[in-house]
């Protein structure tokens, strides 16, 4: 074990010239286990063996010797060894700090309504809901020849997408996942695909497991391909469509997806007969077999250098896909992971072809595309919507669609709710043929607790298609699509207090659009066209009408501490009851057990910094929306005022301007105690295996990360620190608006 852990060796990966070095590092722990020992692959940045070799040697060197394995040996080492050999060694031991949206920001500033003509917008809508293509009318962007942004019925927008209406060159920044971030999604997939295969599914349905990853996001068929070339069927497709093969060899990565399957499940099946019999051996309940079982395989995948080593055959293929960006400024990390690229041309077409490479998902392009490696993207450019003679100031914010969550109380993932403090205009993009689904719902519950409900503006799309005996008028089917809108706020008035519906109500009647065939260029010939073109005219009044809101009255509210103290109880108690739920802890009704692979996955990426979030599990955001919930209750029960009491608006300037400060502290306070001191919790919690692995792991999460963040027993060390924490906050806030806390 000590001459595996300590001895670098040279890798040549099949039809690649660069050469690789391969090691386990002494200091950094496993991924899997926990344990130092972390396997460690890096390009050399050489095509000469002999080069190649004297680097590994110095490696060889540094491995040999304790006295290089601190950081603080840095300068000595460097010193000694070849500045690509330090940069290998102690790269993850000291990270980068990368700051992806400063590196957009820098390259492309976005402008504010504080001090310019321009509205920040930012659109959220239920996945398939019609929010880009509703983006590409306000571009002006041609829906069957320029197809961009990318539309689907399925999850298309998975990166932040920026978009600036502006004079002069078209330009494009984009910031890419870490590298190790990638390397996660592609395990995941392959371990996904490895157990597929195990149980007897068709080679065809284990590709599918390694090209789609389950969170839909990382989808390797974009990046790879989906298969042999007669895949595609040549007569659906459009008539400018270029094959990738036409501009791109894909011929080694067809082979490596043809061999994966075989080699995934001989991997497999190697693993399975001894695992199986050693569970089996040690426990009865077939459920509680089946989820040992799991973990058990994917833990010994992870181990397996054989599984390692097809990893780092399409971490190689992923890697060439970036020789397909044109000239720009590619930037790279030490390690020589892209990091962000920028770009910029005259011609509109030729800049739509080559950004729709980092953010498209047209299926001749599989194979060629980037999209899935994108972390984010900020364009710039002469954008401006047809049906207009006038050109808008705005700045557009396409985010990931909300997804079809059966929950109305789901919470806005954290990304969004810290965007919400600089953005003008909230459009909320809602299916007018269909119900309101609950995550159109939820978000509206989000929006009015924080306090943010006078940016709200909604377009209902696919107006094209409400049709009824008893709705012949336009102005009768907006009325019924009102009147099903309607209907959910009765239920948030009575989770939220009046004033949350009140709000919410007055926005839903004065600031709602009516859209209909959005997804073709809509011209003046159609009596249909007409209207939506003066709806779409009247929506972008609406959001340059949005400023900001206006100061309180002089009257201030009196509060009593004490409710407030009760208000973060019931908070608490709320969180940790939905999340002993998920967790498999304590059953409550309507919330379902997580599968121990989705709980493993989010502590993953807690742990490493890659997100806060993995699929329908977001912890911050749910800690910090039954704060700001409870919060926004408590505001609106003030025990007296200081002057004459206001008027129902005038209040509802005061509850919301306090609600909106007070959550994006309250959010602060939560991702630190939630993320940054818990880190070593939430690493402790993927590297638990075993018997008994799941419970444990549910275990440590509740008591150990969602315990110290806000615990339920009174009179801890713990619960006052939390209370003190929220408390002061609040307190903090209302004495800058001279609000008095009793």
């Amino acid at each position: 074990m000590h001459e595996r852990i300590h001895k670098a060796t040279l890798s040549q990966s099949q039809g690649r010239e660069g050469w690789s070095v391969i090691f386990r590092h002494p200091v950094l722990p496993d991924r899997t286990t926990g344990k130092p020992g972390r396997r460690v692959r890096r390009g050399l940045g050489t095509k000469e063996k002999k080069a190649a070799e004297r680097l590994v040697k110095q490696l060889n060197e540094m491995l040999a010797d304790r006295v290089y394995w601190e950081p603080s040996s840095r300068p000595r080492a460097l010193a000694r060894f070849h500045p690509l050999v330090v940069d290998i060694f102690y790269h993850d031991m000291v990270p980068e700090p990368v700051d992806a949206s400063t590196i957009r920001e820098v390259a492309i500033p976005l402008p504010r309504s504080t001090d310019s003509d321009y509205r920040q917008v930012l659109l959220l809508g239920t996945t398939g809901g019609g929010k880009t293509t509703l983006v590409r009318q306000l571009l002006g962007t041609d829906p069957a020849g320029e197809r961009f942004p990318s539309t689907s019925t399925a999850r298309t927008t998975i990166a932040d997408m920026e978009i600036l209406l502006t004079a002069g060159p078209f330009r494009a920044v984009v910031t890419f996942l870490p590298r190790e971030e990638v390397r996660d999604y592609l395990e995941e997939s392959m371990s996904a695909a490895a157990l597929a295969a195990y149980q007897g599914n068709s080679e065809a349905e284990v590709l599918r497991r390694l090209l789609n990853h389950l969170d839909q996001r990382f989808r390797l068929v974009y990046v790879l391909g989906a298969g042999e070339p007669d895949d595609f069927d040549d007569e659906e497709l459009s008539e400018d469509s270029i094959h990738p093969s036409a501009v791109f060899d894909l011929t080694g990565t067809r082979a490596l997806l043809r061999s994966s399957v075989e080699r995934l499940r001989a991997i497999a099946g190697e693993h399975v007969s001894g695992l199986r019999k050693e569970i089996e051996a040690a426990e009865s309940d077939e459920i509680v077999r089946e989820e040992l079982f799991e973990d058990a395989f994917d833990k010994a995948l992870r181990d397996d250098e054989r599984f390692q080593a097809l990893a780092d055959q399409f971490m190689d293929e992923i890697e060439r896909r970036f020789e397909l960006l044109p000239s720009g400024e590619l930037e790279k990390t030490k390690q020589g992971w892209p990091r962000s690229w920028s770009y910029e041309s005259q011609d509109r077409k030729t800049f739509l072809e080559v950004v729709s490479r980092l953010a498209g998902n047209y299926a001749p392009h599989f194979g060629t595309l980037l999209t899935p490696l994108v972390g984010g993207i900020r364009i710039a450019g002469p954008f401006s919507p047809r049906w207009s003679d006038n050109e808008p100031k705005l700045v557009l914010f396409d985010s990931e669609g909300l997804g079809h969550t059966p929950d109305a109380q789901a919470s806005l993932p954290t990304a969004m709710t810290r965007r919400l403090e600089h953005i003008d205009a909230v459009l909320l993009v809602d299916n007018a043929a269909q119900p309101m689904q609950a995550a159109t719902v939820a978000a509206m519950r989000n929006l009015a607790s924080a306090g943010q409900t006078s940016k709200l503006i909604f377009c209902f799309t696919h107006f094209d298609d409400v049709v009824g005996d008893n709705i012949p008028t336009f102005r009768m089917k907006g009325q019924h699509v009102l009147a099903s809108a309607e209907s959910a706020l009765t239920l948030i008035g009575e989770q939220l207090g009046a004033f949350a519906e009140r709000a919410l109500r007055q926005r839903l009647q004065s600031a709602s659009f009516f859209l209909g065939d959005l997804d073709r260029t809509l011209g003046s010939g159609t009596k249909d066209d007409k209207r939506t073109i003066e709806q779409l005219q009247k929506l972008l009044v609406a959001i340059g009408g949005i400023v900001i809101k206006p100061e309180p009255v002089r009257s201030r509210p009196v509060y009593d501490r004490m409710n407030l103290v009760l208000a973060l109880k019931q908070a608490a108690e709320d969180f940790h009851s939905a999340w002993d739920a998920r967790l498999g802890l304590r059953p409550r009704p309507g919330i379902l057990k997580a599968h121990w692979l989705r709980i493993k996955a989010l502590a993953r990426r807690m742990g490493e910094g890659w997100g806060d979030e993995y699929l329908d599990l977001k912890p911050i955001a749910d800690m910090h929306q039954a704060l700001q919930e409870s919060v926004y209750r408590f505001l609106q029960n003030p025990t007296a005022w200081t002057g004459p009491v206001p008027s129902d608006d005038e209040k509802q300037i005061i509850f919301d301007l306090l609600a909106t400060v007070i959550g994006l502290h309250l959010l602060v306070v939560v991702a630190r105690r939630m993320s940054d001191e818990a880190i070593p919790d939430w690493l402790r919690a993927v590297h638990l295996s075993g018997r008994g692995a799941m419970y444990v792991r549910a275990r440590l999460i509740s008591r150990d990360i969602y315990e110290k963040v806000a615990p339920l027993l009174d009179r801890t060390p713990d619960r006052n620190q939390f209370m003190s924490e929220i408390i002061a906050v609040v307190r903090d806030i209302a004495a800058r608006y001279k609000i008095m806390l009793e």
